[in-house]
């Protein structure tokens, strides 16, 4: 049954702590999933927090670290003692553990590793450590079950057996050599229908995907995607099988870079969350917004330059906020749809050029639609013809620039290797409002000496 946490629920939850009630706390927690406990932490300071965690099963504990927010669980843990936090870490998986152990400074991390009782997760922690977080080797859990090529199905059998216990779910049984490459997978279904005396080289799959240690999270979570896999083999340079990587991690990492890329469209330039401090907050938005606040001061100059242009035709102004919001519109909707697409690696083998010429025919499209619209309203609603024809080209001129501008950003950007998500929000929407700016006035102008 799905937990719904309400304001009545915490005040209770409050109510029983404040007094010291433990038997009452527990009850109320202890048959809930450990991302709802997780979330009711999020309602609680730190020692109320810590009042019922210890008393939480060790594993369904460790759990419950590992959902918490990263800020949260670096607040949480400073009250908790290192032989303490070990305990917890030690009913980790090694990918969990190392996440956790990986946020610490580097002399508190020696602490809780010594604490460690199972010196084999301990060693499985530091070799992890040692890999970027944003790679496969960074993502990999040392848990895994291999079996050996040369092994009969009798001896496979009791190996499997062995190593699942300390598994919480058996994807694939991988396959090694005596070098520990890795061979290929075992069917189960195989496994259980060929003779006992059989060696596994004879039923083998090695029609095997994998990645190296040093592959980018992104390329893992792509190929994961695009084969439908629900664990990828890692590999070293030899091709000596080191880890794996679950559904469970990739869906971490889309999850984070949607919400890493959603906040550069936004024009924040670090990863924030809400329930920051407000210093926080202002240092992570305030860069874009002094890009805008500079856009907005060459707005004005560009409107400087054409002063006497909107004092002899006054009504061009009605139409400015018309032109720069269309501007900014067409050239988010342009760079959204090149960024998800580099995102996604769905691009296919379309150069620069080729996109240009497509995204042209689009813009082309909707600026005669959307430029014979205001032409249509002007026509019978203004006395001006010069304005008409003014703020018709000028629109169906912007259309195109912003179009073609939103496309090209975001592609130099990835040819260049900067994040393409740079491109959109505030960095298109300034551009745009200059350039639309700019181009409206140059027209009025040539327009008005005409008609």
């Amino acid at each position: 049954m799905q937990f719904e946490l309400t304001k009545e629920y915490i005040d209770q939850l409050h109510d029983h702590i404040e007094k010291s009630n433990e038997v009452e706390a527990f009850k109320m927690v202890k048959d809930l999933h450990p991302a709802d406990i997780a979330e009711i932490y999020d309602e609680l300071n730190v020692e109320e927090a810590r009042f019922i965690h210890v008393m939480l099963d060790p594993e369904d504990a460790a759990d419950v670290l590992v959902e918490l927010e990263e800020d949260d669980r670096e607040r949480f843990l400073k009250v908790l003692p290192n032989e303490v936090i070990a305990k917890f870490i030690n009913k980790l998986d090694s990918d969990d553990a190392a996440d956790v152990i990986g946020e610490f400074p580097e002399d508190k991390q020696e602490e809780v590793l010594s604490h460690i009782e199972d010196l084999e997760q301990a060693g499985d922690i530091v070799d992890l450590l040692n890999y970027d977080e944003d790679t496969a080797g960074g993502l990999m859990a040392k848990e895994l079950i291999t079996v050996n090529e040369n092994w009969n199905i009798m001896t496979c059998l009791k190996e499997m057996r062995r190593q699942a216990e300390d598994l919480d779910e058996v994807y694939y049984v991988y396959v090694i050599d005596d070098n520990e490459v890795l061979k290929g997978t075992l069917s189960l279904k195989k496994l259980l229908l060929t003779a006992t005396n059989r060696k596994i080289a004879n039923i083998i799959n090695t029609d095997i995907i994998s990645v190296k240690t040093d592959t980018p999270s992104e390329d893992v979570a792509n190929i994961m995607d695009k084969y439908d896999l629900v664990a990828l083999p890692v590999v070293d340079t030899l091709y000596r099988l080191v880890g794996r990587i679950t559904i469970d991690d990739v869906v971490d990492v889309i999850r984070e870079e949607a919400e890493r890329d959603y906040q550069l469209v936004s024009g924040i330039t670090q990863d924030v969350e809400s329930s920051d401090s407000v210093w926080a907050l202002t240092r992570a938005r305030i860069p874009w917004l002094f890009i805008g606040l500079f856009g907005g001061v060459i707005a004005a100059l560009v409107m400087g330059v054409y002063e006497v242009d909107l004092g002899i035709n006054p009504k061009m102004a009605f139409f400015i906020p018309l032109i720069a919001a269309m501007g900014g519109n067409v050239g988010v909707q342009s760079s959204s749809i090149i960024v998800q697409a580099l995102a996604s690696n769905s691009m296919g083998f379309e150069g620069i050029g080729r996109k240009l010429l497509k995204e042209l025919g689009v813009a082309s499209i909707n600026g005669v639609v959307l430029s014979s619209a205001i032409f249509a309203y002007n026509y019978f609603f203004t006395e001006s013809f010069a304005l008409t024809m003014t703020v018709s080209a000028a629109l169906f001129s912007v259309i195109i620039f912003a179009s073609l501008f939103g496309t090209f950003v975001p592609m130099m950007l990835d040819k260049f290797k900067i994040d393409p998500a740079l491109a959109t929000g505030p960095f298109i929407t300034t551009v745009n409002d200059i350039m639309g700016l700019f181009i409206y006035l140059m027209i009025a102008r040539a327009f008005f000496a005409l008609f």
